[in-house]
């Protein structure tokens, strides 16, 4: 049994496909396959995806410019505030 490991007979080796070989071999296949399938109809599937991406981008534009805005606003209110108050404080 100790004579038999490590050797490997010439005539199965050059039969036999190695391990990479045979995925490799699917994998294109595979490929192959699933791109004639799907050709017809990753045009439309893209114009929907490209159409829902857009209206979710412009809800975040919405909401950014927005939240913008409160920003802007809540900011002038609280530096008026400021201001009055040191002018009171000050006038005493």
């Amino acid at each position: 049994m100790a004579n038999l490991i490590g050797k490997v007979n010439p005539a199965m080796a050059s039969k036999t496909p190695t391990w990479a070989d045979q995925w490799d071999n699917l994998d294109s296949q595979d490929d192959d396959d699933k791109n004639k399938k799907t050709s017809g109809s990753s045009g439309k599937k893209m114009t929907e995806v490209k159409a829902a991406a857009s209206a979710g981008l412009d809800k975040a534009k919405v909401a950014a410019t927005v939240s913008t805005q409160k920003v802007k606003s809540g900011t002038s209110a609280g530096m008026k505030w400021v201001k009055n108050q040191y002018q009171k404080f000050s006038s005493k």
